[in-house]
């Protein structure tokens, strides 16, 4: 399957939701339709590194009312970078240097269930894409 990076994109906003986020129960109120990337850092990196490939690279933000939160993105061999959630940011953040993350055997351990879910949202969308492209020829 032949895809491009915007078609990953459009599947990654069309997929996110409160329920694939890694924001805690008291959080998670903040996650709003508005802000859809907001706390989907983490799954969408993993599921970026399934998709593309490249390290997992993950940094500490400071600068924002809550208390120890980090970003991940992803940076492929090339040096190039992707960071589809870092929208989630007000310019009062300041997200620090990053550094690689080695991803466990077996897969994340954290928001395991999200990383699921959001996987097989992205995939399926990725193939009903894929699928009215055809139906287009």
């Amino acid at each position: 399957m032949s895809v491009s990076l915007l078609e990953i994109e459009r599947a990654f906003r069309q997929s996110w939701g409160a329920d694939t986020t890694c924001l805690d129960t008291a959080s998670l109120t903040t996650w709003t339709p508005d802000n859809s990337a907001h706390g989907q850092c983490g799954p969408t990196a993993l599921v970026v590194q399934d998709l593309l490939g490249g390290d997992l690279l993950v940094a500490d933000v400071t600068g924002g009312t809550e208390h120890d939160q980090v970003h991940y993105w992803n940076r492929f061999v090339s040096g190039v970078e992707i960071d589809l959630t870092r929208e989630q940011f007000g310019p009062h953040h300041i997200i620090g240097e990053p550094r690689v993350v080695v991803r466990p055997p077996g897969g994340p351990r954290a928001y395991a269930q999200e990383y699921r879910l959001l996987r097989a949202r992205v995939n399926a969308a990725l193939a009903d894409n894929q699928t009215s492209r055809t139906n287009i020829r």
